[in-house]
């Protein structure tokens, strides 16, 4: 195993030295806990419409349904257009819908399906704002403070949670449902204002804007060879499908196992969110001595040892602190992840990538509750626990040679080095596709650890952007290699110059060291000829 970087620990605070951060901390915090008003108003207006377990459980399924068809496209726009002004946008029409809610459920004329309907428009709102708002933190914070940026977003979001629920029982309790809807309208206003006055500097291409679908293509051909990526969503795939019993099984185990109702489980929500406070404050210095995959492996024991606990203690004042320390592995598990998320995607992919791993989180977790509450019908919360945390077990040594660490320090900073090709006349940029060749001319007798070292080399031109790569061998002349691979378009290629990296430039120089002769590989660009038109 690696060694971490062994660097003093940054602050855990230090992030909100920034003022933009700082501020639009406040604001989502507050936007968070305006939708979990608004969750609480919604599940008991739908009780008192229709008191129907199927249509109760509907308003779930229509606020998540449109993540899963909107998740990739919503990534793509995020990379293709400001993304400042897109979760602009998206944050005014939720609150716009939540108003809508708010007007129909005071004057009377809500329906439960005018309530599924609109509900499923916010979570459209929601499935658009997601992946630009996952990939803000990086434009707002230098590298070295990501990782507590990302923990202090946890916090926020287990600090709304904590309150939330609480908060809204009692305003629908006192004003009713519609109260809880205009909170939430309200809420948003935070993070408009933060985000009108925030001016962001962003990198300016000389290309045009990339267009939806190329864009979308290019982020499924990056998920599908973004090994560093892959392996992130892997771990969070084998902690979440069983973590994920905490947040789903918690209400049960308040108001059937312990019956301490309402009160009871915000209790014990309210000590896992301060224990996520106290996760993301030990986060830097234990990041600072540990890898993410220890953090992954200790957190996910830590946890399997929570659930233990939970699967036979019924004692609440025992059960508050241990759901604390739950709370603590909950949020250094998931926090480290997100880094990882973050740091194995380059910028100009970066919300489509999040995108991928948010759309895999939500899978995951839907899954997760589904069965650990199967599991908790019909063979009680206790056993669900227990097999939980022996689930969480069998992840850590399953998954222990997914090794996230490694690519961590990979370097996606654009550096530019290819020099521009040489043209005759003008291509257009629409032009396409594009064939390049690289030839080598290596010692015949390294030609297997040629061929060996090549690989990663060809899996990361298709990661940035190649539709097709390939390695040819000349019969005749041995030690004569021709490396191929096409882009979709002139413009397409284009950004392949502009996106190059300190990460393609390690692999490309592995691969150089190779070549024998006076003069280096000799690169040529082909811009396909198509048959001339029929008169």
């Amino acid at each position: 195993m690696s060694e971490p970087t062994a660097t003093a620990p940054r602050s855990p605070w230090a992030p909100f030295r920034r003022r933009v951060f700082l501020a639009l901390w406040i604001a989502s915090v507050a936007s968070n806990m305006g939708g979990f008003l608004a969750d609480v108003g919604g599940a008991w207006l739908m009780s008192s419409l229709a008191p129907s377990p199927l249509l109760i459980a509907l308003i779930t399924t229509a606020a998540s349904l449109p993540y899963f068809f909107l998740a990739l496209p919503a990534g793509a726009l995020a990379d293709v257009v400001d993304r400042r002004r897109l979760l602009i946008v998206t944050q005014v029409i939720q609150a716009a819908v939540a108003v809508a809610l708010g007007v129909l459920t005071v004057l009377g004329i809500m329906t439960p399906w005018r309530l599924l309907a609109l509900t499923f428009l916010m979570g459209v709102g929601s499935a658009i704002n997601d992946p630009a708002w996952a990939a803000l933190t990086p434009d707002m914070l230098p590298r070295d403070d990501l990782p507590a940026g990302i923990a202090l977003n946890s916090v926020g979001f287990n600090l709304a949670r904590a309150l939330g629920p609480a908060l809204g029982g009692v305003l629908v309790a006192a004003a009713g449902a519609g109260a809880s809807f205009f909170a939430n309208a309200a809420s948003f206003l935070g993070v408009v204002l933060v985000l009108f006055l925030w001016k962001n500097e962003r990198q300016v291409s000389v290309l045009p804007g990339e267009r939806m679908l190329s864009a979308m293509r290019a982020g499924v051909r990056f998920a599908r060879h973004g090994r560093a990526l892959q392996k992130v969503i892997l771990r969070a795939a084998g902690f979440l499908s069983c973590s994920v019993a905490l947040l789903a099984l918690l209400p049960v185990l308040a108001t059937k196992d312990l019956a301490v109702g309402a009160s009871g489980y915000g209790l014990l929500l309210g000590s896992m969110g301060a224990g996520a406070v106290v996760g993301a404050s030990v986060l830097p210095r234990l990041r600072a001595r540990l890898t993410t995959d220890s953090l992954v492996a200790i957190g996910s024991l830590v946890l399997a040892g929570v659930f233990a606990v939970l699967g036979l203690v019924r004692e609440l004042p025992i059960l508050c602190p241990v759901t604390a320390v739950g709370g603590v592995a909950w949020t250094t598990v998931l926090s480290s992840l997100n880094v990882s998320a973050q740091r194995s995607s380059p910028g100009w992919v970066k919300a489509r990538a999040l995108a991928v791993y948010l759309l895999s989180f939500q899978a995951v977790i839907a899954a997760g509750s589904a069965v650990w509450g199967w599991v908790a019908q019909h063979e009680g919360t206790g056993t669900a626990f227990l097999a939980a945390g022996a689930g969480l077990v069998a992840s850590v040594v399953l998954l222990a040679p997914v090794r996230v660490a490694p690519d961590e320090d990979v370097d996606y900073t654009p550096t530019q080095h290819w020099p521009d090709p040489v043209v005759r006349g003008e291509p257009r940029l629409e032009d396409g596709p594009v064939m390049v060749t690289v030839v080598y001319r290596i010692d015949p007798a390294r030609a297997e650890e040629f061929v060996e070292a090549v690989r990663p080399l060809g899996l990361a031109r298709r990661r940035d952007g190649a539709v097709e790569w390939f390695l040819f061998r000349d019969v005749a002349e041995p030690g004569r290699f021709v490396e191929t691979w096409f882009s979709e378009t002139w413009a397409e290629h284009l950004r392949e110059h502009e996106r190059v990296s300190g990460a393609m430039r390690d692999l490309e120089d592995a691969v150089h060291a190779f070549h024998v002769g006076p003069e280096p590989p000799a690169v040529t660009h082909l811009l396909h000829a198509p048959p001339p038109r029929s008169t």
